[in-house]
């Protein structure tokens, strides 16, 4: 069966699916975040101990998503999927019953493993599925808010978890069964398919995308605690930049580089990269910064905590596809101002709360972040796809998603660094967000603006003159290959 073969039934299906491994895996993240307090007291964690539990996961990650976006392109698509999915299975067994800290954190590292084959792959998929541009925009604009309502629900499932005679441990139980029924799915929707244009894998390339990500965490991280200006955290510093410019130099000059340079010519897919990592930096913070805050500061259980931002749950439910349809019809300008006045509302309004804010304010709070991360998603994964040929969407994608998953590692470790700095100091944890509230108030302005320059005629001009150059270079291999039947 070709692509173009495929039912609207069998469409629907298989969107719905990979709208399940999304959901699992932002379930997952955000759960854990609201069950930090719980294993900061049964571990005996720190506030940056709980960072690494959050940036450990986030930072493998964003490392390997370029990586196994390429490997689903070359390998198989489905095949790559599979793979995520029963290695992110066992990751979830091993965290379950995860002794000590370091266990726990190794445990994610190899729980992310399987991850990051998951939601490039799965978007790599739609993205070569619904080839028209309008169904592109549908489908990730249910996408996107399948993103956003599991990033919302997971402080509910999470809380619940929490509190129940089950505990925190069971956030990574409940992963197991599952993963298991979607692997089952997988075999019989999805069909197998790769890219015509099979690259090669970049080992320096990769070497320079994780070593720089992780020297950069962790210089982060740790510079409250080790001091800005000692020797570990200016080396971290030093070799996040080499890498940086190791990026810079090598990759335009390799054949197949894993990171297409060239892709950042144009103006619109550059932006979607960069409010990609700012609109995931400000939901990793929130959640991170909120569920200490209502917990150790407001003395909420995590379920009560959970609850408390249902309406980022039931926004994402309901204008998640009403952004996607809105792009289908109007471009992205319009979902793009929704996101930065929300973002960075959401800032504004929780500067300056302290342990008497009322519940009211909260919620009005949760509900403009609710808009502003449901409105997100569709604009930047459309933008990201937007205009490439079908057998550069895999490397499209994997630098999309690499993009949030950088955001959501340096949101978590910028606001641990701002709460951390600020401990010892005898004023409430209440006050210790304040700085992180404020940053995020900056995330959310500079979407705003490179949200409105991305959509102007200029900006789809040097989109349009990239999509260009790329489609008339000479293929490496054959034919864009038809996808079979499993």
């Amino acid at each position: 069966m070709t692509i173009t073969d495929m039912t609207p039934r069998r469409r629907g299906m298989l969107l719905a699916l990979c709208c399940v491994s999304v959901l699992l895996v932002g379930i997952d993240m955000t759960g854990v975040n609201v069950a930090l307090p719980a294993i900061g007291l049964h571990l005996g964690a720190s506030v940056t101990g709980l960072s690494w539990v959050v940036d450990a996961y986030t930072v493998t990650l964003a490392a390997l998503l370029l990586f196994s976006s390429s490997s689903g392109d070359r390998f198989g698509r489905r095949k790559v999927f599979l793979m995520g999915l029963g290695v992110f299975v066992i990751g979830s067994a091993l965290c379950a019953i995860a002794p000590t800290l370091s266990w726990l954190i190794v445990f994610r590292v190899l729980q992310a493993l399987g991850a990051s084959a998951l939601n490039p792959v799965a978007m790599a998929i739609l993205g070569t599925v619904y080839t028209k541009p309008a169904d592109r925009a549908r489908a990730l604009g249910i996408w996107g808010g399948v993103i956003g309502l599991s990033l919302a629900l997971g402080p509910i499932v999470g809380g619940a978890l929490v509190d129940s005679p089950l505990g925190w441990r069971w956030i990574f139980v409940i992963n197991v069964p599952i993963g298991i029924a979607t692997i089952i799915m997988t075999l019989r929707i999805i069909p197998e398919s790769k890219a015509a244009f099979a690259r090669r894998f970049d080992l320096a390339g990769q070497i320079f995308v994780a070593l720089g990500l992780a020297s950069l965490t962790f210089g982060i991280i740790e510079g409250s605690s080790l001091g800005w200006s000692s020797a570990p955290i200016l080396v971290a510093f030093l070799v996040t930049a080499l890498c940086l410019v190791g990026i810079l130099f090598y990759e335009p000059r390799r054949f197949e580089p894993l990171i297409e340079i060239g892709f950042f010519r144009s103006f619109p897919f550059s932006a979607s990269s960069i409010m990609a990592v700012l609109s995931f930096a400000a939901l990793g913070s929130f959640l991170f910064l909120n569920s200490l805050y209502l917990q150790q500061g407001r003395g909420f259980t995590a379920f009560g905590a959970g609850l408390l931002v249902m309406p980022l749950a039931i926004v994402a439910i309901f204008f998640g596809p009403i952004s996607g349809r809105i792009l289908a019809r109007h471009g992205a300008r319009i979902p793009l101002i929704v996101a930065g006045i929300g973002i960075g509302g959401t800032g504004a309004l929780l500067a300056f709360i302290d342990q008497s804010t009322p519940t009211w304010w909260l919620l009005i709070a949760y509900t403009v972040m609710g808009f502003g991360n449901a409105a997100v998603g569709a604009p930047i994964s459309q933008t990201a796809v937007a205009g490439m040929p079908r057998e550069r969407i895999g490397i499209a994608t994997g630098i999309s998603s690499t993009s949030r998953q950088v955001g959501a590692t340096l949101g978590v470790a910028i606001a641990g660094a701002v709460l951390a700095g600020h401990a010892g100091h005898g004023t409430t944890i209440a006050e210790h967000t304040h700085i992180g509230w404020i940053i995020n108030a900056g995330y959310g302005a500079v979407i705003l603006v490179i949200g409105l320059l991305s959509t102007t005629k200029w900006a789809h001009a040097s989109a349009h003159a990239v999509s260009d150059a790329l489609t008339t270079e000479p293929p490496l291999t054959g034919p864009v290959p038809e996808v079979q039947q499993a």
